[in-house]
């Protein structure tokens, strides 16, 4: 059986996390990602049948029966995750009951998922129904993207069509939008639920004054949705106060969407 260390999974979470930390994006144990993965590609690393310790999820999650997924872990801080990956990941199936997680490597130092697993695998659930290859749920604090929540509107069209406004390539990235929640309790299963709710039409779900989660097929393509709308977020914040003489126009945006063959909002321009 192959080093588990060496899998190409624990190699991307460690590269993730290190990367979004290091972009301040993660502050203390700021932050959660979990990763669904192949039965197929982890049973080179790991035995499916040794089962290290069970843990209620708080959640039914029925529809994700035996699947498996990589989790950052409860507490932990993503600065440590390159360093000490069997301590602050682990990596769970979803029991038969639905209800109950089973561990079958990490979080060696008897500790669990993050408190937002419900809502990572409420998200997971609404996003294969709309997209078969959504793998990844990722929730960060992006910088810039959380101070825009103090000084833009929290309105769906009205925060998208801004942000396309700042780059170039932002309809193309995000064509579906950016949903937008108002501050909720965090950690609880009705914050999963609203959120998931989000995720039927959006692969970016803004949580006001708190962070962003985000979906996608892969690690990379979800940093990198993140990544699009932080950079936006830090171009509005830099020229936000100051007179805006240039802008890119809607007609200019449906140029762009329809020269990549992007399926926009085009209920979020000409607003």
């Amino acid at each position: 059986m192959k080093d588990i260390l060496t899998s190409p999974f624990v190699e991307e979470m460690k590269k993730t996390t290190a990367n979004m930390y290091r972009l301040g994006w993660d502050e203390r144990n700021g932050g959660n990602i979990s990763y669904m993965l192949d039965e197929n590609q982890v049973k080179e690393y790991l035995d499916l049948d040794k089962v290290i310790r069970t843990i209620p999820t708080g959640f039914d999650a029925t529809d994700l029966i035996g699947k498996i997924f990589i989790v950052t872990g409860t507490g932990k801080y993503f600065k440590n995750v390159e360093s000490d990956p069997e301590t602050n990941l682990g990596i769970i199936r979803i029991a038969k009951d639905g209800t109950t997680a089973e561990l079958l490597w990490g979080y060696k130092d008897n500790s669990k998922f993050t408190s937002e697993l419900p809502a990572h695998l409420m998200s997971h659930m609404a996003r294969l129904k709309v997209d078969p290859e959504n793998r990844v749920i990722m929730h960060t604090h992006p910088t810039h993207t959380l101070a825009m929540n103090y000084v833009h509107e929290l309105d769906e069209k009205k925060l998208t069509h801004t942000l396309w406004e700042m780059c170039t390539e932002c309809i193309v990235v995000f064509p579906d939008g950016v949903g937008v929640l108002p501050w909720m309790l965090c950690g609880t299963n009705e914050i999963g639920e609203a959120t998931a709710k989000k995720m039927e039409e959006f692969r970016l779900v803004v949580w006001g004054m708190h962070g962003i989660y985000g979906a996608g097929k892969t690690m990379d393509e979800t940093f990198g949705l993140i990544e699009t709308i932080e950079k936006a977020a830090q171009i509005y914040m830099l020229t936000a106060h100051l007179p805006r003489i240039n802008t890119i126009k809607d007609e200019e945006m449906v140029e762009l969407a329809e020269f990549f063959g992007v399926n926009y909002r085009k209920d979020f321009l000409n607003i």
